[in-house]
């Protein structure tokens, strides 16, 4: 049964999923979604997010969500790379302006520093990396909503800008399409969790499908409002190159940092992937309240990094998926030794 669906050669670094992603993107740039279609895309994107955390909430157990609340270290480690590491970098990019990148290209750079974790994807690369996926649900819930209000607050002391704040209809936001859903979860869990148990593979589809529709319809808005004709080629390419270095260095700050404190494999994992990403469905609505009319270009750096960061972590947990268990740490904190992942992963490879 494994076998009808054609694999690539294993020496490639990518899989048929890296391929459907870069085919989206593909997509979105030569039909991207207008007027109503755009809006049916948006309302299938929120609603395939929602669904994705009914069925995450439907999944884990209370005691093991009661686990993931007791790792304070590790959200604590996570809310550190997304809120001090990342802006520190990001104000260290003020150093290629004007030679690499433009004044309004840094400022859309430093801004993605200091947007939120991801939640879906973070959630989604652990499962499939075999890692703590319940301590990545926490760890992506509090970077969010922590982003709430640390997020305009560190744009309108890092950016100049006074725009922004608390923003009750991002909260509101959050919590219906995010946390509502979990906790109904939750609820129905003992009448729809037999079920879940039985058909894995349908919370696999939803993760995978999630992310393509999110891809889809952010890089449809982009084409729309013309934020890939208000820069050259050269200057693209430069920004990429700098955005592949920053993600290249919270990778490895992440995950060796992790090691470093003592961390088991599991918690490193979904330190790893919690910690490097940024939201680009949170990072939008924050730039149109900080930027206003130059929001476009100013979420330009976080588009591009959301989508490089999905195809390298895509790589990542494929070949973390394929690594030994490791014993843990004789150093390690109680508890972070036996944080393993999920006996029945949302997300499986190819194997």
């Amino acid at each position: 049964m494994s076998r009808r669906i054609p694999r690539l050669p294993s020496w490639l670094p990518f899989d048929a999923y890296l391929l459907a992603l870069a085919a989206t993107v593909a997509l979105a740039a030569l039909l991207p979604a207008r007027g109503t279609a755009a809006e049916v895309a948006g309302g299938a994107s929120t609603g395939a997010v929602a669904l994705l955390f009914f069925l995450y909430g439907a999944r884990l157990s209370t005691a093991e969500a009661l686990d993931g609340l007791k790792h304070w270290r590790l959200h604590l480690t996570v809310l550190a790379c997304t809120f001090v590491v990342f802006p520190l970098l990001g104000l260290a990019s003020g150093g290629l302006v004007p030679y690499v990148l433009t004044p309004e290209l840094q400022a859309g750079f430093l801004f993605l520093c200091l947007v939120p974790s991801t939640i879906q994807s973070s959630i989604a690369f652990t499962s499939i990396a075999r890692g703590n996926v319940p301590a990545a649900i926490c760890a992506g819930s509090f970077s969010s909503l922590a982003g709430i209000l640390v997020t305009p607050l560190l744009a309108a002391l890092l950016l100049g800008s006074t725009g922004g704040g608390f923003s009750v209809h991002s909260l509101l936001k959050i919590v219906f399409q995010l946390l509502v859903p979990f906790l109904a979860g939750q609820l129905l869990r003992r009448w729809v969790g037999g079920f879940l148990a039985r058909h894995k593979k349908v919370l696999g589809l939803v993760d995978r499908g999630s992310i393509l529709l999110v891809v889809y319809t952010a890089f449809s808005e982009g084409m729309v409002a013309g934020v890939w004709h208000q820069v050259t080629p050269a200057r693209l390419g430069a920004l990429l190159a700098a955005e592949a270095v920053l993600l290249a260095l919270m990778l490895t700050l992440s995950w060796y940092g992790a090691r470093r404190l003592g961390f088991g494999r599991a918690d490193r994992i979904a330190i790893q992937f919690a910690g490097s990403k940024k939201s680009l469905a949170a990072g939008l609505p924050m730039a149109s309240v900080i930027f206003g009319a130059h929001a476009s270009l100013a979420v330009l750096p976080l588009m591009l990094f959301h989508q490089m960061q999905l195809m390298v972590c895509a790589v990542i947990a494929k070949r973390r998926a394929r690594d030994p268990e490791e014993p843990p740490f004789r150093d390690d904190p109680a508890g972070a030794a036996d944080s393993g992942p999920l006996s029945d992963p949302a997300v499986t490879v190819g194997r």
